[in-house]
């Protein structure tokens, strides 16, 4: 059934690997096949109806890349998504047709974008270049010096150029050079090679007894003299906690503030944040973004089956399932320099426990993981609850890491 889908995400990065879009598909067990056009309307419908509301589009500027087939090209979902942010898939073979053509034209005017799949760059013709805003591209390293010259004439037009299967980050600085975009599937989880010594820095360090502090329930003076050691770390995490939605009418004006209106347990996890943040060396703003959804995914799951003060630690589990590639230290390390409560340990160390499988759920959401329909049965939550969780994580994520 349509309904039993899981929806994949994979971010698009831009040169400086800050992310500036997704591909929303469906997870599929062979993903070079092609998914019907009932599967993929429902597709477009599904994050048309989640990421729009009564103000607009909730991903800011980012850019909605979706696959499409020529009858979807006036499905009545497109018209609840704005088209500067949005970019339909479609293969080179459609274009032969004149309806189809037509189609692409007329949202082209409106102000749609065509990414154009299948081409042969090399053989383009040039009066492709009315009808797309974008072109796919598959790097070939092997014969790059051929490939940059290409490109380089495909960068007078205003086509931008969008690099797939991008696998390991010697292709993407490859492809960062010509000025491409990527789609980068699982790469931006794995931590950039650095030579760096990995140590904690003193901001680290003082976020960190911070956390201790808070765990322990410190008295608000005492946090605020730690505090003003670093007016920066301050102002980032006022920052943080006022971009975050948390449905609040006034603005927090301190720390001493946030902890009358909000309580110990929500500043905790604005500090892991926070810490996230402090790198000064390898810094990766996908990854940073990536660990806000985690985190924020795996505690809305929680909030369905557990009270909200156990799921807030679930965003703590999913910030740190991700916290050692940010800080660039073994886990081990990580866990070593903070007491955390068991259960978000278990869940860390081996996805065990009660928290285990809803940070499972989460990064199995992050790959095209047969897994997630398992681990979804297992907690007895259905695909449309994981999907509407996956999607208002993003949009949280997406308002916390502009703070960023």
């Amino acid at each position: 059934m349509i309904e039993d889908n899981f929806i994949l995400r994979e971010p698009l990065l831009d040169p400086k690997q800050r992310v500036i879009g997704f591909q929303f598909s469906w997870q599929q067990a062979d993903s070079n096949a092609q998914v019907d056009s009932q599967n993929l309307d429902y597709l477009l419908e599904f994050v048309a109806g989640h990421l729009n509301d009564d103000d607009g589009f909730l991903l800011a500027d980012s850019l909605v890349f979706l696959e499409a087939l020529p009858e979807l090209l006036h499905a009545d979902g497109l018209k609840s998504f704005p088209p500067k942010n949005t970019v339909l898939i479609l293969h080179k073979k459609y274009f032969a047709d004149e309806s189809t053509l037509a189609a692409v034209k007329e949202l082209r005017a409106l102000g749609f974008g065509i990414c154009l799949r299948g081409a042969e760059v090399t053989t383009l013709e040039r009066s492709f270049f009315a009808f797309v805003s974008h072109i796919e591209v598959q790097l070939n390293a092997a014969n790059f010096a051929s490939q940059a010259k290409v490109y380089a004439s495909l960068k007078q037009s205003s086509v931008k150029m969008v690099a797939r299967n991008v696998s390991t980050w010697q292709d993407f600085d490859a492809c960062a050079a010509l000025g491409l975009d990527s789609f980068v599937g699982k790469l931006h989880l794995i931590p950039r090679p650095s030579s760096a010594p990995k140590s904690l820095n003193p901001a680290q360090t003082t976020i960190l007894q911070l956390m201790e502090m808070v765990r322990k329930n410190a008295d608000v003076q005492q946090l605020e003299l730690v505090v003003k050691r670093d007016a920066t770390l301050a102002y980032k995490l006022l920052r943080y906690i006022n971009s975050a939605g948390f449905g609040l009418r006034t603005e927090i004006q301190s720390l001493k503030h946030a902890v009358q209106m909000l309580g110990y347990s929500p500043l905790y996890r604005w500090l892991t944040v926070l810490l996230a943040t402090a790198s000064t060396s390898g810094y990766s703003p996908v990854l940073l973004e990536t660990a806000i959804v985690r985190g924020r995914f795996a505690e809305l799951l929680g909030q369905m089956k557990m009270p909200k003060s156990e799921a807030e630690n679930l965003f703590v589990a999913g910030m740190f399932s991700l916290l050692d590639r940010l800080l660039g230290l073994p886990m081990e390390d990580v866990l070593s320099t903070i007491q955390l409560p068991e259960v978000v340990t278990e869940a860390l160390i081996s996805r065990g426990g009660v928290f285990g499988p809803y940070l499972a759920l989460a990064e199995a959401c992050e790959l095209n993981s047969m897994l997630v329909g398992s681990l979804a049965e297992s907690l007895k939550i259905s695909a449309e609850d994981v999907n509407t969780a996956h999607l208002a994580a993003l949009v949280w994520a997406k308002n916390v890491a502009t703070a960023a």
